[in-house]
């Protein structure tokens, strides 16, 4: 009994966890524990557990009321995009390099289930956009690197608008998934690692002109 109460906590943990990075609760949504254990059916005591977790990974900062979901701060947005333009080359010259068939099945997979949404929310592109991600990591077979990345996305929840949904950057996105797969599965190290470091380039660009845009409405 013990070990499915352990289980069904882990599991709210991972579902508030994906909401939250997903974009699914605004900047200064305040988590409490009483209605967070109503909506969950368990008792307050598991609910402080998950929420000190989700606290830990800084998903939730404690301010004067309780914990809420932060806000995204400009510059520390710009220090995460320079770090993973780096990483994620790394990660796939690794994943090039050391990926099993399959890893290489699962990013067909993930590729193929994201060409097939129609009209996606912001919040889908968001979560399929760092699934696939999150499976070329776990390619590399490098559980260092793919901890790093994973705490490096928890600085990116609540950015202004997803970069994805600009313009047709959803689609091209998807083309250049597509091509980081072929260079993955050529074993293309220095292709994979161009590749990624550009995708990531493009983000980073589009973010910084939505950074602009919110500013110049502020004025």
């Amino acid at each position: 009994m013990a070990e499915s109460r352990k289980i069904d906590v882990d599991s709210i943990y991972e579902e508030l966890r994906s909401e939250i990075l997903a974009g699914t609760h605004p900047a200064g949504t305040p988590f409490k524990e009483i209605p967070l254990s109503l909506r969950f059916d368990i008792s307050r005591t598991p609910m402080r557990q998950v929420l000190s977790r989700l606290e830990q990974e800084r998903l939730l900062v404690r301010e004067d009321r309780g914990l809420k979901v932060p806000a995204a701060n400009p510059e520390s947005v710009v220090q995460v995009y320079d770090l993973r333009i780096q990483l994620e080359g790394t990660a796939a010259r690794e994943a090039a390099r050391s990926h099993s068939l399959s890893n290489l099945l699962e990013l067909e997979s993930l590729l193929a289930r994201d060409r097939s949404l129609v009209s996606p929310s912001n919040a889908e592109m968001i979560a399929t956009n760092l699934e696939f991600h999150a499976a070329i990591w776990k390619a590399t077979q490098n559980s260092v690197l793919v901890d790093i990345l994973e705490r490096l996305t928890t600085h990116l929840i609540q950015t202004p608008r997803p970069t994805l949904a600009v313009s047709n950057r959803w689609k091209e996105s998807l083309d250049e998934h597509e091509a980081l797969i072929r260079a993955i599965e050529n074993r293309d190290e220095e292709l994979a690692c161009t590749l990624a470091e550009d995708h990531m380039k493009i983000a980073k660009s589009i973010r910084l002109k939505l950074f602009r845009e919110k500013a110049q409405q502020l004025f």
